[in-house]
């Protein structure tokens, strides 16, 4: 029979070596182990990717950074690599966005090594399926620039894609143009690269779920259907607002977006029309995907609200075809291959011509 004395030296001794082994663990390792343990005891994860926790509504997400990391510079491209899979492994559904107040351009440029000149990047270890470029046109919105490059870069690079990203910039005061932007933006993107897919992406919209996949589809795609700031609603069921993508071949079949829309409004809604107008559809993601947090901003100086935009909607039927693609004229100002991105400034004159 044991005596008591012999139970507390044997006591004191178990307690001995717990101290000792935590003494050797670091603070990292033994939280890394304290989090091992508790993960034994929770719910599987249900999203694929470790370190991701999000409500039904997938409001809470996880790092978009999460992942790459592993990812080398030192894999590099060649005609034996094999094709990336049809689903990324690297995807995981919902992201957590936040604006910090000190991030800067050079942390977004830190974050990204493996993005090279003109916003351009290739996934490591094997050959992209899909060929993206992201046409954001821009005028006097850096700020709101910088958090887009924050998050959509590790959100495309997360989908193994092969992209690249033009901002296309309004130079003058003149009144802004959204619509003719993005007409130069598709051009002069296909004049450097095949593209297979172009997104037309506004610089407020965040993209919330990697699932949300930056691709075409047979017919062109609203894919921003779910903003906070319609409460995550389509807010009309003809609405192509916010972030939308086209094949080329889409694009040239509805003679692209239309260049007289100057200031707020109505140019989503003549590319809508212009959609079915050339016999094809609007496809659309879920409501639980497609969703996106908008960067709050007052209107900016010269994008009042277009007063014509009503009357010119009902004259989209016999214009579409005399205004678009076909009658674009701008005069480019620079071309600058950037770390994060190619910036295109361009004049594209006033409501009175160039």
């Amino acid at each position: 029979m044991i005596s008591i004395q012999s139970k507390w030296r044997y006591l004191f001794m178990f307690l001995g070596i717990q101290l000792v082994v935590m003494a050797l663990l670091s603070r990292e390792g033994y939280q890394k182990r304290v989090t091992y343990f508790i993960r034994i005891f929770r719910k599987p994860d249900t999203t694929g990717v470790s370190g991701r926790n999000h409500t039904s509504a997938g409001v809470i997400g996880g790092d978009v950074y999460a992942n790459l990391s592993h990812l080398s510079k030192a894999l590099s491209h060649g005609d034996g690599m094999p094709y990336c899979p049809k689903t990324s492994p690297l995807t995981g559904g919902p992201i957590h966005i936040s604006f910090p107040s000190g991030l800067t351009i050079s942390e977004v440029q830190r974050k990204n090594p493996l993005v090279v000149r003109g916003g351009r990047y290739r996934p490591p270890g094997c050959e992209a399926r899909h060929r993206t470029a992201i046409v954001i046109p821009h005028r006097q919105r850096e700020h709101h620039l910088k958090f887009l490059l924050y998050y959509l870069h590790p959100f495309l690079q997360r989908q193994q894609l092969s992209y690249g990203i033009y901002v296309i910039h309004q130079a003058g005061n003149y009144t802004f143009n959204r619509a003719k932007l993005m007409n130069v933006g598709f051009r002069e993107a296909m004049r450097e690269e095949d593209w297979d897919c172009l997104f037309f992406h506004d610089v407020d919209l965040i993209p919330e779920d990697d699932r949300n996949l930056y691709t075409c589809d047979t017919n062109p795609k609203h894919a921003a259907i779910a903003m906070d700031k319609f409460g995550y609603k389509l807010p009309y069921k003809m609405y192509f607002g916010g972030v939308s993508a086209l094949t080329p071949l889409h694009y040239l079949k509805m003679n692209g977006f239309p260049n007289n829309y100057w200031g707020w409004g109505g140019e989503d809604d003549d590319i809508g029309v212009r959609v079915s107008l050339a016999g094809m559809y609007i496809t659309r993601p879920s409501l639980k995907v497609g969703r996106y947090k908008m960067i709050k901003h007052k209107l900016d100086k010269g994008n009042d609200v277009n007063p014509k935009r009503f009357s010119m909607l009902a004259k989209t039927r016999q214009t579409w075809k005399m205004d678009g693609m076909n009658t674009v004229e701008y005069e480019i100002i620079s071309r600058q291959y950037l770390p994060l991105y190619t910036n295109i400034t361009v004049n594209i004159g006033t409501e009175h011509g160039l």
